[in-house]
């Protein structure tokens, strides 16, 4: 059969619709890739100057090395565990079950992309006090799977110098949202820690007070309180700490407390209110 070969001009006509539409097939997903990465940041991504959390440095934050100091001093005063309406963030497995909407609070609302209040409540001295670093570590947490991990190792003991300061720390983030930072309180809600007949006058019962928390009506400087103190997961030198550094603040006694005394009256029952609490071995 003879074939009679196709003139070059017209193979051009025949093939160039075909290449140009390959061409633009290969411009359009390259333009489309471009496009995808400029313009799909990373989920919540940290702004410019931000802190970093810990997982930003490629160490997940875990629940009681990281997590569970900033619910302590920032969420605690309604998420405790004498708490009727809301859940307690100071106890991992709760916590860890309502993981994501304590994420989408604390950090999703905060940005303005849920539509719930954020948390802690705007304008509330436990939201001011909660650094951006705080919430990101939060953020991190919950996005890195919540782990639990382990407490800090406890350190050397304390000189009373290293407690008051260490204290100190503990008394900034968690007591004074309450206990106000003079240790003055606030009127019928929460008694002064600063010149406290009820403090200086019974060191075991303030240190049970700290360990079990506190419910019903308190008379202090002859005045009456009725409200409720959490316990907060703290252990025996972070007690022995704070305590030393309020004994030692607000024209107190200036008495020291042992974490030795910590634990000999945490392995006692509170005493019943009202009544003296119970001697340990340190007296």
């Amino acid at each position: 059969m003879h074939t009679f070969p196709i003139p070059n001009k017209r193979r051009m006509q025949l093939i160039w619709p075909w290449v140009t539409a390959v061409l633009g097939c290969m411009v359009f997903a390259e333009a489309s890739a471009q496009n995808t990465s400029s313009a799909a940041p990373e989920e919540n991504p940290v702004r410019q100057g931000e802190a970093t959390a810990p997982a930003a440095t490629n160490q997940a934050p875990t629940y009681l090395r990281d997590i569970q100091p900033i619910f302590m001093g920032n969420c605690s005063r309604c998420h405790n565990q004498q708490s009727r309406f809301v859940y307690d963030w100071l106890d991992y497995k709760t916590a860890y079950a309502d993981r994501w909407e304590i994420r989408r609070r604390i950090w999703d609302s905060w940005k303005g992309t849920y539509f719930k209040e954020a948390m802690p409540v705007a304008n509330s001295p436990e939201s001011l006090a909660l650094t951006d670093e705080e919430r990101l570590t939060i953020r991190n947490w919950v996005d890195d799977g919540g782990l639990r991990g382990v407490p800090p190792p406890p350190g050397a003991a304390k000189s009373k110098a290293e407690k008051i300061e260490l204290g100190r720390r503990l008394f900034t983030s968690i007591c004074a949202a309450c206990h106000q930072p003079t240790g003055v309180g606030l009127p019928k809600m929460f008694p002064p820690l600063a010149g406290s007949d009820f403090l200086n006058a019974d060191k075991n019962r303030a240190i049970q007070t700290v360990i079990f928390g506190r419910q019903g009506e308190v008379v202090v400087n002859g005045q009456k309180f009725n409200n409720s103190m959490p316990s907060f997961p703290l252990t025996d030198q972070d007690i022995a700490n704070v305590l030393t550094f309020v004994y030692n603040s607000f024209g107190n006694s200036g008495l020291e407390v042992a974490p030795e005394e910590v634990k000999a009256l945490r392995a006692q029952p509170p005493a019943p209110s009202g009544k003296p609490a119970p001697k340990n071995d340190f007296e």
